[in-house]
């Protein structure tokens, strides 16, 4: 029998069968409920509460009573008062469902910038202003014929094809026009729009899909300015943290794939939204847009099957840069725009690569650059002007906050800096939304809610340097110190005494499995292009730019190199895709370039393992990270007690 569900404070509703859960009610509505897991109960992202109206007040028996998933969780991290998880609470009767702000994934602080001031302007896509002949009796040729003409002797513009749009409405806009119209070409091969009279306004939007966040810029095409940009969580979340798990998500349940397109189509429309509404400009004002993203978000966007991405060898349905009609993503610009999406590079090295690399120029470049952009599936590109090589590796989503007992996206209220002083291990941190540290005036504990990717990383590298964190990552008893607490056969150390955050020791191999996952990446790349050492590191991404240097080199993320030539290089794929936008060079040379990069599978490399196991140690078990000490005071490296018990 079908139950009423509403959700607040979004007012959606609809009628389900008993036995759905508030998860999949709140998906199959568009409602904002987090899920960090995809619904399998562990990461307790989609917590909501039973809410009352009037005629049905808030009563617990309108949800399922508490099964072993929640039972469990509960047992590990207390559920708040009245708190379900929306994927294991499931409806029995009508039922009210109040999704708290902590619970909604568009609160989270969305941190992609284009970060670029200038950029090459030749956009594919021009407006061309034309007097075109007026018909007469003695002249039987058709309308768009004189526009033709008019284009061919005024512009040069010749053998132009039009979209059915504009031939829908040229007669009319030729007369309204006075046989005075402008006209958008594009590509030189095609006209896309037509207005009355003169118009010079031509605007473009650039997006770059990540797993975690779309970021976007709307454009003008005749100035190369930037008019406006924003970002929002990508929807997506809410089918599973890491690109694996929506890929499961699509192979386990009919239709998956169609959900997932529609909800991060949704979302860019949204955003284009934002956009033209912060620019003050119409959506029609949008003519040309471009997309980047790792091969799955790539797939998604465009409604391709991405589930041979999921298996060996990893297949595209294509690498070659593609030209979409906006209407057919479902995007509401102008009729005629298109998408431009970036050429993939191969597996998974995708659009946002080739972006990364159209924007940073190893190819350009002389000196051996190692460009990596850190997310839940990392993607390196290492090479100058004479050879690029390119891999991907499997860091999962630990480095932004998932996989930790405390860990959180980066949001108001989680930590992302941490010190610890050497001597007393005492620590003292800020949290994103305040300014002082924990241990200066004005510092509010009440509003920290967890830690965040980069916080995990300082935390454990200054751990590390203060002797409570062993080479191999054991966490080592500190009995002057009531900072490190046992739990069984392990300590853990606490960061935050209320609310309680602890780094565990599960949160340390969780950060040292996906460490040495990407340097082993970058290491097998090195190894294939013959060098020990290289000549630069760009980290890119919006995680990778807000990892401090020093710490992702400590923890040994990254191979040794000269710190003053380690540096962030914001949000690379989304600039890329801004090049692409603007710029029809830019498109002929990054096409040009991904055909020539060469692809380095991890999957069925015999090294990757070897250099995956030496670079669990911290920073690495032998590599001497000669640089990074000329910096910082390296301990010795050691091993724990309980590291040389497990090693008998």
């Amino acid at each position: 029998m079908a139950k009423q569900v509403v959700f607040t404070p979004s007012g959606r509703r609809g009628s389900f069968p008993e036995g759905t859960s508030v998860l999949d009610a709140a998906r199959s509505l568009g409602v904002d409920l987090d899920s960090v897991c995809g619904g399998r109960g562990i990461c307790g992202r989609c917590q909501v509460t039973v809410g009352s109206r009037p005629g049905m007040e808030a009563r617990d028996d309108r949800l399922s009573a508490r099964a072993a998933t929640e039972t469990d969780y509960h047992a590990r991290r207390p559920l708040g008062e009245g708190r379900r998880l929306g994927c294991a609470a499931l409806i029995v009767d009508d039922v009210v469902i109040d999704v708290p702000s902590d619970s909604q994934v568009h609160r989270q602080v969305v941190r992609k910038r284009a970060g670029v001031d200038a950029l090459p302007v030749d956009p594919v896509v021009r407006l061309h202003y034309i007097e075109v002949t007026e018909p007469d009796l003695a002249s039987p040729t058709g309308d768009l014929e004189r526009v033709q003409e008019a284009l061919s002797t005024q512009w040069q513009l010749r053998g132009l094809s039009v979209v059915p749009y504009v031939l829908q409405r040229l007669q009319t806009t030729l007369r309204k026009g006075d046989w005075k119209v402008t006209v958008a070409v594009r590509d030189e091969s095609e006209i896309i729009g037509i207005w009355p009279g003169f118009r010079d306004v031509a605007l473009g939007a650039a997006f770059d899909v990540g797993s975690t966040t779309i970021a976007g810029h709307l454009c003008d095409l005749l100035t190369g300015a930037v008019l406006a940009s924003s970002g929002r969580m990508n929807p997506q979340i809410g089918f599973g943290e890491d690109l694996m798990s929506r890929v499961s998500y699509v192979m386990m349940n009919e239709g998956g794939a169609e959900r997932l397109t529609s909800v991060v189509r949704g979302a860019l429309d949204d955003l284009i939204g934002e956009l033209v509404s912060a620019a003050g400009v119409d959506r029609t004002d949008i003519l040309e847009l471009t997309v980047v993203g790792n091969p799955i978000m790539h797939h998604l966007v465009l409604g391709l099957d991405p589930r041979e991405l999921g298996t060996a060898p990893f297949a595209l349905v294509t690498t070659s840069a593609l030209h979409t009609p906006a209407a057919l993503l479902g995007l509401s610009v102008h009729p005629g725009a298109r998408v431009y999406t970036l050429p993939c590079i191969a597996g998974h090295v995708g659009a946002d690569a080739a972006g990364a690399v159209l924007s940073e120029g190893p190819h350009r470049r002389d000196d051996l650059q190692l460009l990596v952009d850190v997310g839940t599936n990392a993607e390196l590109v290492l090479g100058n002007r004479n050879r690029l090589l390119a891999a991907s590796s499997p860091t999962g989503p630990a480095f932004e906050g998932a996989q930790i007992s405390s860990g959180q996206r980066a949001a108001p209220g989680a930590i992302e800096r941490v010190r610890v002083d050497r001597e007393t291990v005492e620590p003292r941190f800020q949290v994103i939304g305040q300014e002082p540290w924990s241990d200066e005036e004005g510092f509010d504990a009440s509003v920290v809610t967890g830690i965040c990717g980069s916080g995990i990383i300082e935390v454990i590298a200054e751990l590390f340097l203060a002797g409570v964190i062993a080479s191999d990552g054991t966490i080592v008893e500190r009995p002057e110190s009531d900072r490190v607490v046992r739990h069984d056969r392990t300590f853990s150390y606490v960061l935050s005494e209320e609310p309680r955050i602890e780094v565990t020791q599960n949160d340390v191999r969780a950060i040292q499995l996906a460490k040495a996952a990407l340097h082993a990446g970058a290491r097998l790349l090195m190894d294939h292009y013959g060098v020990d050492q290289v000549d630069q590191i760009r980290l890119a991404g919006a995680f990778g730019s807000h990892i401090d240097p020093i710490y992702a080199m400590v923890l040994g993320m990254i191979p040794d190199c000269d710190l003053a030539r380690v540096s962030a290089a914001g949000n690379a794929a989304g600039v890329g895709a801004m090049m692409a936008l603007l710029s029809g060079v830019a498109r002929r040379e990054i096409e040009e370039v991904a055909l020539r990069v060469e692809k380095v599978e991890t999957a069925v490399e015999p090294r990757f393992q070897e250099h995956f196991v030496a670079a669990m140690a911290i920073p690495h078990k032998t590599d001497p990270y000669l640089e990074l000490a000329k910096v910082v005071d390296l301990p010795a490296r050691t091993v724990s007690a309980e590291g040389r018990r497990r090693r008998r």
